[in-house]
Order: C-alpha cells, then sequence, then structure tokens
C-alpha cells in the first residue's frame, strides 16, 4: 500500500470522552459491509465504470498521441473546466518536479473561475501560436467552461484564423447532443469522449485527470497502479478492517453521529498535494451533504495553518475530525547554515536541513491534536508520486462512496446545486445583451 492509514487516535481508550468507543466504531464498520457488496457487484457488472479504471491500460495510447502533441506544438497550455472538471487534473499535475532546462513541457493553466481580470492578465502573457486549449465539460453545457471557451476561440482565431481553431483545441465531453458537442463538429475541434457513467468529480482516472498529466510528463499508468492497490483489497478483503476506505468511512460518520465532529480538516504537510485537498473538499462537500446530512471538509496546509488556524483547532470547539498527511521530509533540502550570523537561539537549526523542520512540525502538530483529545488519524506516504497520488484519490472516492451510503445519500448526484444554475442563468437573460 502506497500510504499507511493510523486511526488509533480517533479512539476513546487513546483520546477519551471525544472519541469513538471500539463497540461504535465496530457497529459502523459492520454497517458499511453493504456499501462494499454493492461496490463488489457493480465493479463485476461494470455499471460503474469508475472501478474497473485502475485496472485499464488500453485507453492511454490514444492519450499519450494527444499528449505528445499538445507537447510538441505548444508552450502553454489552458485547461478549461471548473470542480470535477479542473481540480483532479491539477491535483495530478502538482505532482511534476522541476522542469528540465532542455525540452521542458508546457506550461498548463488551469482556468477554473469567469473572473475577466484574471482572464486577460493570463491571455495578455500568452503566444496565440503557441498556446492550446482543452476544454473539459461532461454535460457539454456548462456556461463558465463555454464562456471561457468562446473568448480562448475569438483570441486564438483573431490570431491564427479559423482553421487553427481544429489544430489549438480539445473538448472532452460525453456523446450526445450537448451545444460543446455542437460547437466541436461545427469547428472541426477534436472531442474525446467522457464517460457519461463517470460523474465529474470522480473522473480524475479518466482522461479528464490524466490527459493532463501525460501532458506534464507524468506516468498515467502508475497512477492506476496506486488506485488499483487501494480497491483491489476491497474487491477481496473479507474483514472489513483490512479495508482502509471502510475504516474511513466508519470513522468519520461515527465522529460526526456520536461526538458531535460536524467538520472534517485534511491536513497536508506536503505542498505538492495542496490542490488534492481542494479536490477531496469538492469530492466530499457535493457527495454528501444532502438532506440535512453531512459534515463540513476544511483544508488547512502543514506548516502555514499550524500560524493561521491551529488556535482554533487546539482551543476552540470540538466539533472536528483530522486528517494529518505526512511525507517523509526528514534529511532532505538544503542545510540551515548559520556561518553568515549566528546566535544561541538557532541551536536547533543549526546544522539540519530543512525538511527536518518539516518533519518535527508535522509529527509535533498531530501529536499536539491528540494531547487536547482531538480525533487525528495520520495517513504516511514514504514517497509523493504518481502511485501515492493514486491511492490517495482512491482512498478517499470509496471511502466517500460508503460515507454516503452510512448516511442513506446517493453520492453521485447533485440536486441543490442545478437551483443556483437555473437561478444565474435567468440573471444572464434579464441582462439582455
Amino acid at each position: 500500500m502506497p500510504y499507511s492509514h493510523e486511526v488509533e487516535s480517533c479512539f476513546s481508550d487513546a483520546i477519551g470522552a471525544d472519541g469513538l468507543t471500539r463497540a461504535e466504531f465496530a457497529a459502523l464498520l459492520d454497517a458499511t459491509r453493504p456499501a462494499v457488496d454493492a461496490l463488489r457487484r457493480r465493479h463485476d457488472d461494470g455499471s460503474l465504470p469508475l472501478l474497473r479504471l485502475p485496472a485499464r491500460r488500453d485507453d492511454l495510447p490514444a492519450l499519450a498521441i494527444v499528449a505528445e502533441r499538445y507537447r510538441r506544438d505548444f508552450d502553454d497550455i489552458l485547461v478549461l473546466g471548473t470542480g470535477g472538471s479542473s481540480l483532479g487534473g491539477k491535483s495530478l499535475c502538482e505532482l511534476a518536479g522541476p522542469a528540465p532546462v532542455t525540452a521542458p513541457p508546457p506550461r498548463l493553466h488551469f482556468l477554473e473561475n469567469v473572473d475577466p481580470h484574471s482572464f486577460d492578465a493570463l491571455i495578455a502573457s500568452l503566444d496565440p501560436a503557441r498556446s492550446g486549449v482543452i476544454a473539459i465539460s461532461k454535460s457539454g453545457g456548462t456556461a463558465e467552461t463555454l464562456t471561457q471557451l468562446y473568448c480562448c476561440l475569438n483570441w486564438l482565431a483573431a490570431a491564427r484564423g479559423r482553421d487553427a481553431l481544429s489544430r489549438q483545441v480539445t473538448a472532452i465531453v460525453e456523446p450526445g447532443k450537448s451545444v460543446l458537442r455542437r460547437l466541436a463538429a461545427a469547428l472541426k475541434i477534436p472531442a474525446l469522449d467522457h464517460d457519461p457513467n463517470i460523474g465529474g468529480r470522480y473522473a480524475v482516472l479518466s482522461l479528464v485527470g490524466l490527459l493532463p498529466a501525460i501532458i506534464q510528463g507524468l506516468d498515467a499508468a502508475e497512477v492506476r497502479a496506486g488506485a488499483a492497490a487501494v480497491l483491489d483489497p476491497l474487491l477481496k478483503e473479507k474483514d472489513m478492517a483490512a479495508i482502509a476506505p471502510a475504516v474511513g468511512a466508519a470513522l468519520s460518520v461515527g465522529l460526526a453521529r456520536h461526538r458531535g465532529a460536524s467538520m472534517s480538516v485534511i491536513f497536508p504537510y506536503i505542498d505538492r498535494l495542496a490542490s488534492f485537498a481542494l479536490w477531496y473538499r469538492q469530492l466530499w462537500a457535493e457527495s454528501i451533504g444532502k438532506d440535512g446530512k453531512g459534515t463540513t471538509p476544511l483544508r488547512a496546509m502543514g506548516t502555514v495553518d499550524q500560524h493561521s488556524q491551529l488556535q482554533l483547532y487546539l482551543d476552540g470547539p470540538k466539533d472536528k475530525m483530522y486528517t494529518v498527511i505526512m511525507g517523509a521530509p526528514a534529511g532532505q533540502g538544503p542545510v540551515i547554515d548559520t556561518a553568515l550570523f549566528d546566535d544561541p537561539a538557532l541551536s536547533p537549526l543549526r546544522g539540519r536541513r530543512m525538511g527536518d523542520l518539516l518533519d518535527a512540525c508535522q509529527r509535533a502538530t498531530a501529536e499536539t491534536l491528540v494531547a487536547r483529545h482531538r480525533p487525528v488519524r495520520v495517513m504516511r506516504l514514504a514517497t509523493v508520486d504518481e502511485r501515492a497520488m493514486g491511492a490517495l484519490m482512491m482512498h478517499f472516492m470509496l471511502e466517500t462512496i460508503i460515507a454516503a451510503h452510512l448516511l442513506g445519500v446517493d453520492p453521485f448526484d447533485q440536486p441543490a446545486v442545478e437551483e443556483g444554475k437555473v437561478l444565474a442563468r435567468r440573471y444572464m437573460e434579464e441582462r439582455g445583451p
């Protein structure tokens, strides 16, 4: 397994009355069995394609061809999308290390908002002759993505001519008669199929997340191999305690139900997981926040939020569960050399490495939270790479689906969101041309 899942500090025998009792946990863990059984059935009959992606490799060569063209032809790539159409790919791309001096990959820009100031500033900095566009909308009718796309199309056509659009733009959209499909056909823009049975926030293991990752030089097969390492035990294990996502779901729902932990804080001490934590936030919030149920996901980043949120976490309301994600930074990074100016106060730092301080901070935060009787689980990554990210993403997708079962909600819809979309459309129509 690419990560460890340490949950002992969520129980009452570790943190007292603010933790779950073993009996409460055992009852909830047993209640996850129907959800796990359902996932196994849906894997076997293919009715939940998400579960077949970890084992697939047949689709990757075609994606590699598209990615190679983008790597060869462009210096900058605008990835248009919002929510699940953007956050998964952005999370994966943050894994990429420093670009090589020779043949660096294109710069990827994930445009998620429709703030004209940000859009205009970015476009003004780019060369339209060396810029590609990937527009992602499962439905093909997302207003924000269509707005971004039309602005990009007009920018490219003005500089390069209408015929250039078919060479510089690619759409990812489900089959059907959507606006984006019709637009792509009219302008001869290649359109890749978004699986209609994989929702946007669960699409990171599909071309939605993997095409940007491959362009960035990442190994898509390793991402899926990491996901398979988490999925395989769920498909085979009889003991629910050996299925980490089931354990996580039982803890999260149990702490909310029995201890009032109405918020779930994900706390990575790894900068490369900054967008991943936002991806988790959408996944959890949009999947389980229904019918008055659910917990609120929050992102904190170590060490930054030790200096902005930790006071609240340690001394504020006991209404949160914490997931601290740790790397293995000890011994890494530059040496803290104090020769330019030394001082006795620097003795804890002198001669150590930057990673030693990060390691000390992540351990201290987790241990201090536990000492304050806060429920804490720790997820440790020996390496931060494609396999580890695939594993984390599959863990949280499965944990979310199982938690939704415990709460009695559908993890795959988002009915309340549609109300805002309808109202926004009405406001746009009322505004007129």
